[in-house]
């Protein structure tokens, strides 16, 4: 069973793709998501997302990102209700009013970050992290400093999960129960981030180490082996999110 953030080995189409085309082509997607507010050509985005998310036999996964996602996007989705007042008046408010305008948008923003997370994180899902750093560095000409420091942070993510997952365990192993409330799981969370704060110090410094012994300041964009030439699949990829791209700035352009 994989894990957060973990490679999931398959031979999908996202799978064969080059590292450089999956990246620029979900940046391309995210930003289309971003760029226009219409609710059907945002739910068309959706739709794409899970059809490429099913593809990878990535189901699973993408359900319980969705299902994060959600969390996160409703907290702001009820703000956006609570504090812009648009259309038809629903509920009176001391400082305005929830309309039809109001749950409009806060849907938009639900669909949205959906839409454009799930193509970011299938990234990770369908290439190996040395992978990504390689091409970037490669063929996006990103400093290799830059490159390693965005896929470090993404690796320990899993990590970090995993060493909190434990430390949870020891505690309630020794009696602490973890249950209740949300003020007295926030009250009982603070202990655990000295252990993890600790362990996650003594991580970062060993990998520093093992960075600094292998020659990190060394490296430069001629020092991968491995080459990543784009193919004919990589090409229609990327200009099938270009278009998508220019379909939402001709719609925001036409006021759609």
């Amino acid at each position: 069973m994989a894990k957060f953030l973990e490679y999931v080995p398959g031979d999908s189409l996202l799978h064969r793709m080059s590292p450089a085309a999956k990246l620029v082509g979900a940046v391309l997607f995210a930003v289309a998501c971003f760029v226009n507010s219409n609710l059907v050509f945002l739910l068309v985005m959706l739709v794409i997302a899970l059809a490429l998310a099913a593809s990878c036999g990535l189901g699973r996964q993408t359900a319980g990102l969705c299902k994060a996602v959600l969390g996160f996007s409703v907290i702001l989705a009820v703000v956006l209700v609570l504090t812009t007042p648009a259309g038809t008046p629903l509920v009176p408010l001391p400082w305005g009013y929830i309309g039809t305008g109001s749950l409009l948008a806060a849907l938009t923003v639900i669909v949205r970050l959906m839409a454009a997370a799930i193509p970011l994180f299938l990234v990770f899902y369908v290439t190996r992290m040395s992978d990504i750093t390689n091409a970037a560095v490669k063929q996006l000409h990103v400093p290799y400093k830059y490159a390693f420091t965005f896929t470090s942070t993404v690796h320990f993510i899993p990590v970090f999960m995993n060493d909190m997952a434990g430390i949870m365990e020891a505690q309630t192993a020794r009696g602490v129960a973890f249950d209740g409330s949300l003020p007295k799981k926030i009250r009982l969370m603070v202990p655990l981030c000295v252990p993890l704060l600790v362990s996650s110090v003594r991580k970062t410094n060993s990998t520093a180490i093992a960075a600094e012994v292998r020659g990190f300041n060394l490296r430069t964009r001629e020092s991968g082996y491995k080459d990543y030439p784009l193919a004919a699949r990589d090409v229609a990829a990327l200009g099938l999110c270009v278009a998508l791209l220019g379909a939402a700035i001709a719609l925001t352009a036409l006021g759609a």
